[in-house]
């Protein structure tokens, strides 16, 4: 997406930034810059937090749920996490509101921009709500086609946005986007993948667990250990333990 300067009100996008900075909080941005890894080599490396909690995110996107796109991709390009991260979403509940035309522009901007999604909480927060619903709408050939070039992608935060995504569908009882997705990721060698992927076939199994039950049966061997524990935690005990004894 191309950025039109007259459309972009740079007063707007520093409110926004302006309210966040009256709900910092230095202890809580220390917190945060821990669980997310921000530390040298490590997978968020670099991040900055400025330690506003999720519950005044929420309101200060309220507020600005209005902004452009334009807008609202400048603030997503900014340096900050808590900023990025209520500028997804305010693209969400944009995202829920618009036209189909809307949609697609909300959609097209999100996929453009996702080296600014790089965390995973970033990616949680959106992903299915805005790929995954729109991919849900879209053909079949199109949204396989889209989730299966993201789960091939060299990015993590990409490939993780491509599962996540299936969430949207789990929820309407669609599991092929999901099954598909996870073969694909079954030999990543993220750990941040391995649990996104575990969770994606837990959230199948609360509604088919034959479905669940078919995919690990047939992979569970090669299933990195992370994955498989995430797939069967709500397994009774004795299944849980053959599946990790290699007995099923």
């Amino acid at each position: 997406m191309t950025i039109n300067e007259n459309d972009i009100s740079l007063s707007a996008v520093e409110s926004v930034k302006s309210e966040l900075q009256t709900k910092a909080c230095s202890q809580h941005a220390s917190a945060l810059s821990r669980y997310f890894k921000t530390g040298p080599g490590q997978y968020g490396e670099g991040d900055i937090f400025i330690g506003v909690r999720m519950p005044d995110i929420r309101k200060v996107a309220s507020t600005h749920r209005k902004l452009s796109l334009t807008e609202v991709i400048l603030l997503l390009k900014s340096t900050i996490h808590d900023e990025r991260l209520c500028a997804l979403v305010i693209l969400t509940e944009q995202f829920i509101v618009s036209t189909e035309r809307g949609k697609k522009q909300i959609y097209d901007a999100y996929l453009s921009h996702t080296t600014h999604i790089n965390n995973w909480d970033l990616v949680d927060i959106s992903a299915h709500k805005i790929v995954g619903a729109y991919l849900h709408e879209a053909p079949k050939s199109y949204a396989e086609e889209t989730l299966q070039c993201l789960a091939n992608s060299d990015d993590i935060w990409e490939r993780r946005i491509a599962i996540i995504a299936t969430a949207y569908f789990i929820q309407r009882d669609r599991f092929n986007e999901t099954i598909n997705t996870a073969k694909v990721l079954l030999n990543d060698d993220h750990d941040l993948i391995h649990k996104a992927v575990g969770w994606m076939l837990r959230e199948v199994g609360k509604r088919d667990q034959d479905v669940e039950m078919k995919f690990l049966r047939r992979h569970y061997k090669q299933m990195p250990r992370t994955m498989l524990r995430y797939a069967i935690e709500k397994f009774p005990e004795k299944i849980r333990r053959r599946f990790l004894k290699g007995e099923i």
